[in-house]
Formats: C-alpha cells, structure tokens, sequence
C-alpha cells in the first residue's frame, strides 16, 4: 500500500476462453479488487506449489483480467506462499499457470472432503469433493448448507489435474457414482460432490479409498458415521416425506408469476446438468412456448411428477439463481 485505505475483494469467475487463448489455464481463484486510486501498488497473491513444481522456470504468472480482454504479468517475485506482483491500477488478478509447462504433471497438494447427506435422503450418502488444497474448507461447507454433516478426518493428498480417479469401499458393494472422475483445477465460486457413495441402513464404519487411475491408492480413511444420522429400515419409510413436494405446491402460483425469463432460463440450464430434466422433455408441449408462464408450470408440473428428491432439487436451484425470490416464497421450517 502506498497509503492508508479501503480495499475490497471478492471471487469472480473465471473466463475459460480467455485463458485458452493465451495458453493459460486457472492456478487460483480470480480477485476482483477495488480500491481508491494509486493506493495499491503490490499484490501477494498465496499459491500452493510444491518446491518441484516452483522450480520450473516461468509456471506461474499474474492475470489481469479487464473489459477488454486479459494481459499477462511476471511475477516480480515468487516466494514459497505467495507470488508477488506490481500494480498500475486495479481490476481482476489471479495466478496462472504456463499450459505447457504444466503438462509435466507436477504432483498438486489435493483434499479429500466428505460430507454427510442426511435431508430426505434414505438411503443415506456421502458426498465425497476432490479439491485443490486451496480450496476453503468453510466455502464448501456454506455450499452444502444445513443439509448436510461435515465429517471431519484428515484430507491431505497429492492429486494429478487432468488424471482419472475412483472411489472404492470396504465393505464392498455400495453404490458409488460416477465410476471414474478427471481431478480438475475447481477453484468455485460452485463446489459440486466429484463422487457419491449410498450407504446402507444402520452402517457403522465405512473405509473409503482413492485410487489413480493405475490403481494406486492416493487416500484411504476410516469413516464412522454418527449415530444420530443413521436410518434403521423400519424408519426409512417413516423418514422419506412428501415435503419438498408440498412446498412445491405450496408457492406454485407466486413462482410462477415472480420468477423471471432470466432467472427462468439458469433454473432450465441447471436443472438439465444435474439430469432432473432432460432435453426431450423441454422440446414437447407447453415447455416449447414462448410464454414465460406456461413455461413455469411444464416445467413445475415435469419435476413434480418426479417425485421429492426431484422438487427438492428444484428448489435448492432455485435458491442458489434467485436467493431474495427463494426467501421470499418458501418460508423458513
């Protein structure tokens, strides 16, 4: 600082096609910073490579992100935290790495995340996050919300970007999905499980293990879920509501005259990459209008058939595009 003052920061998304163009690709989150002017002259953006990796000349570097398109800056300095760059004027920052240079798959310090999935979920599952060791346990945990218990044990791996990994489990016979996921530099703002794993009724202990694709072992812990969150199958019925159904039912007439065109087409887009629809059933009927309503009701009336886990996952995609319209209409429990 070249004097005392205000400065603000908060994450922003990354633009893929602009790192492509330039060679680049994301080695951690995207700063958007303000400040009064001629205030800032050096930033200290942390990075977490390991000495291997700091010791390939040119790996990182600084973007700077504006309206007009993205310049690349070296680094004046890189010590063992933090890359150390000077600074005309502000907008976005954040580090990135030479694409080529990276190619050598340098070892990335990785964590394991796993939480507890607990609400209207029978049988119960494990979300399990491979992340980037940069990655704030506290943003991930704000992201699953109250729905879910953070199980705490030690995360710490060494994960390979662009490498496949599995979940396995002891005792065998899970269900774990997908099979195999890519470990890919997610640096936010959204945090989506990269595997889930259905546990069966009254399971004490699970041991989870996670191998490379060679089948080496990168992580293997000992789970213990809390007693407090088991279903016992003569629960399970008992547990598994009609809830988010009804809650569904419940603001069907306002949603449908509060939500707007924009808002409209994320839900549609999110709801599409989590599979609640599919594209067929957008192309068909009242789905295809160019009325905004009738759009609402196709698509309320297709998740609603689809029973709660379905209306759940529409409202939790309406909280995260619209949050004041979703406190407005759904009432606290």
């Amino acid at each position: 600082m070249a004097q005392k003052a205000e400065l603000l920061y908060w994450n922003v998304q990354w633009d893929e096609s602009l790192l492509q163009q330039a060679g680049k690709t994301a080695a951690g989150p995207l700063f958007n910073i303000t400040c009064s002017e001629d205030a800032v002259r050096q930033l200290h953006l942390p990075h977490c490579e390991t000495k291997e990796a700091l010791c390939v000349d040119g790996l990182l570097s600084v973007a700077h992100v504006f309206d007009d398109g993205i310049s690349i800056l070296k680094p004046m300095r890189i010590t063992d935290t933090h890359v150390i760059v000077n600074v005309s004027h502000l907008s976005a920052f954040g580090l990135i790495w030479n694409f080529v240079k990276k190619s050598f798959k340098i070892p990335e310090a990785g964590q394991v995340l796993l939480f507890l999935r607990f609400k209207d979920t029978v049988p119960l599952k494990i979300n399990v996050f491979l992340l980037h060791e940069r990655i704030h346990l506290s943003e991930v945990k704000k992201q699953q919300g109250n729905d879910a218990t953070y199980i705490e044990t030690s995360s710490d791996c060494v994960l390979h970007i662009g490498q496949r990994y599995s979940v396995h489990c002891e005792p065998e016979g899970l269900k774990i999905q997908p099979n195999h996921a890519e470990f890919r530099n997610k640096l936010g703002p959204n945090y989506y499980p990269t595997f889930e794993v259905f546990l069966t009724a009254n399971l004490e202990v699970v041991t989870l293990i996670v191998k490379d694709q060679d089948g080496n072992e990168a992580w293997r812990r000992d789970v213990f879920v809390p007693e407090k969150d088991r279903v016992s199958p003569e629960d399970s019925a008992h547990h598994k509501t009609k809830k988010d159904e009804d809650k569904l039912l419940l603001i069907r007439s306002e949603f449908i005259e509060r939500v707007s065109a924009e808002g409209l087409d994320k839900i549609v887009d999110k709801l599409l990459e989590r599979q609640i629809i599919i594209a067929g059933e957008m192309e068909s009927g009242t789905c295809e209008t160019k009325s905004r309503a009738n759009k609402v009701r196709c698509i309320i009336d297709t998740v609603s058939r689809k029973g709660n886990d379905a209306c759940r996952h529409l409202l939790d995609v309406l909280k995260e595009v619209d949050p004041t319209l979703f406190r407005v209409l759904v009432p606290m429990d």
